[in-house]
């Protein structure tokens, strides 16, 4: 009996244990979680690329601008200080900002513009993502110089889904032009004209070897032999998707959008506009110096793009001929604020570098192949039934104008673009948030069209002009809070087709199919990925084609769904869905912070 009873009390007390340390387990990693406080101060700055000298805008002085770091469930606190002569608002591309409109920063939907002068602090968690994300400017065409890259590493002490890479590299793609691009925009919106293309791409903010004037300052990604390094790709690019290549090596995509993929070897990377990949490389080439190179995807016919050729050098340690570069364990990125290192010599000290094969510029079968090689890791449970649903057409438009300087669009219209025949328009004298949680009248309709006002052959090269003319709006669509949305985005051949990378703010989504021509659903729904669909929060809607995304509306607020190529975005190529609250307490908006900045004329 004795023995008995003490077994018995043995087994309790190991159940105390057991529960003790599960307790423990679930306590300790978000004990561990961290604020971060960084200070960006908007500025101008001198900077000189192409032979030119020019003042840019940039975040503390730095192009591209700091890096942020941090681990899963840390929390971020931004001030943002304004010393610019533009109103500026920034953005955190990816993070769901659960609950916190608040934060996410796009002008005039979520926040008014932080004026000249003054300053916003950003506060939001990081739970649950965690992988390559970035921030920008969300105001005119700040982003084009005022962005970095945002890092969210597993939480302390959780290791990566992959073998842990010896080194991390950020790789930041992005445009240049040789002019303000606020002008650039301004001269756009006064003419109705398209904007004028960017004058280079750039890798790590220099063009590289093949451009005037740049290679003494080419990026170096400094790598040993027999290594496995991770290259975090983000496309800061304006306009242009961006295929990218590294000679002599074979990537591993490992993630994409912050969401960790089914791993896949590939030896070109299609990036979007506002989207990221993870790739893992291994140095086992014969050491020596290759090109990582990155040129533009160019999908509609007929339009003009930058035809230029961006390059960095993958530098072997030790390579023949080659001078000594770091190799830190973070010899990519800079100290706390994450500058990508210069390369302190001339990129063409040592052996010429390697080519990388580099798909056409219109090559749409390499396109395709990489964005459908993208698969989550494992199965997942896919939301439904669907509960709301959004068909929305996609494309340009022409508003016709009188003859004169400001009708110099095609045929003497003024460019724009339209989501389901509506061009989307901001407010100025409120932002929708504020409007939507305050319950401000007039700033707003909620009558966003859930299908096509007109049926036609969407993707047609003849779309008659009676339909090329969309209207303006600021035109939201009200979803239920619970809701499972599914959107169907679907291209057309108005003025050109061409692929558009759609953002969806506060959200990712699963991308259940894409495809071709015109959607229908009786025939494309048994295309649908059940199984294994990757996670975005931002999809290349294939161009002259369609795609299907669907998610929880778990998120309330107004979030902004956009073209991430800004001369779309501009010409008015968005809406913007109203979350509405749930009923149960941390289902609604969270209060507006003391210091969100105020609108004025």
């Amino acid at each position: 009996m004795q023995a008995t009873m003490a077994t018995r009390g043995f087994t309790r007390l190991c159940r105390c244990c057991l529960s003790a340390l599960a307790l423990l387990s679930f306590i300790i990693p978000n004990t561990l979680a961290e604020e971060r406080f960084y200070e960006f101060v908007v500025q101008e700055t001198v900077v000189k690329r192409l032979c030119q000298t020019n003042k840019i805008i940039t975040v503390n002085g730095q192009f591209p601008g700091p890096t942020i770091e941090v681990n899963s469930g840390d929390t971020l606190v931004i001030r943002a200080v304004n010393m610019a002569q533009y109103n500026v608002t920034l953005h955190w591309h990816g993070l769901r900002q659960l609950r916190n409109g608040w934060a996410d920063g796009p002008e005039f939907v979520t926040q008014c513009p932080i004026r000249p002068g003054s300053s916003y602090t950003y506060r939001y968690t990081t739970e649950g993502q965690e992988g390559t994300l970035w921030w920008h400017a969300h105001s005119s065409w700040l982003r084009a110089t005022v962005h970095g890259a945002l890092i969210i590493h597993p939480k302390r002490g959780l290791p990566y889904p992959f073998p842990k890479p010896a080194k991390e590299f950020p790789v930041l793609l992005a445009e240049w032009w040789r002019r303000d691009p606020i002008s650039v925009i301004r001269q756009s919106m006064i003419t109705g004209a398209p904007p004028n293309i960017s004058d280079t791409i750039l890798i790590n903010g220099q063009p590289g070897d093949f451009l005037p004037c740049s290679s003494h300052e080419t990026s170096i990604i400094p790598v040993v032999a027999g290594e496995t390094n991770l290259l975090r790709i983000m496309n800061a690019a304006m306009n242009s998707e961006l295929f990218v290549s590294l000679a002599g090596h074979k990537m591993t995509v490992v993630a994409a959008d912050a969401q960790y993929t089914k791993p896949f070897d590939t030896n070109v990377v299609l990036v979007g506009p506002g989207q990221t990949t993870d790739v893992l490389v291994t140095a086992n080439a014969a050491p020596g110096r290759y090109y990582l190179a990155a040129r533009v995807y160019a999908s509609a016919q007929g339009v003009p793009f930058d035809n230029t050729t961006a390059t960095a050098i993958f530098q072997y340690k030790n390579a023949p001929g080659c001078v000594e570069t770091s190799t830190g364990a973070n010899a990519g990125f800079n100290g706390p604020q994450g500058r990508p290192r210069s390369s302190g010599h001339p990129g063409r000290t040592g052996p010429a570098p390697m080519l990388p094969y580099m798909p056409a510029n219109n090559d749409t079968n390499a396109a395709t192949m990489f964005s459908n090689s993208i698969r989550s890791p494992g199965p997942v449970k896919v939301p439904g039934p669907v509960t709301q649903e959004v068909f929305t057409t996609i494309g340009f438009g022409l508003f016709n104008c009188r003859p004169g300087p400001f009708c110099q669009g095609p045929n003497n219209t003024r460019f724009g673009a339209s989501m389901n025949n509506v061009s989307f328009q901001l407010p100025n004298t409120v932002s929708l948030l504020q409007a939507h949680y305050h319950r401000i009248p007039g700033v707003f309709t909620e009558d966003f069209p859930a299908f096509p006002p007109v049926i036609f052959d969407f993707t047609s090269q003849n779309v008659p002009r009676a339909l090329w003319q969309p209207m303006k709006g600021t035109r939201l669509y009200r979803v239920k809070f619970g809701a499972v949305v599914q959107i169907v985005f679907q291209d057309t051949g108005i003025f050109a087709a061409e692929e558009h990378p759609m953002h969806i703010h506060g959200y990712h989504f699963y991308v259940l199919a894409t495809g071709f021509g015109n959607y229908n659903p009786r025939r494309d729904e048994a295309k649908f990925n059940m199984v294994d669909p990757p996670s975005r929060n931002t999809i290349g809607v294939p161009v002259g084609g369609w795609a299907v995304v669907r998610f929880v509306a778990d998120n309330p607020g107004v979030w902004l769904v956009h073209c991430h190529i800004d001369a779309h975005l501009t010409g008015g190529l968005a809406m913007a869905l109203v979350v509405e609250d749930g009923k149960a307490e941390l289902e609604s908006t969270v209060p507006p912070p003391l210091d969100l900045p105020m609108c004025g004329l």
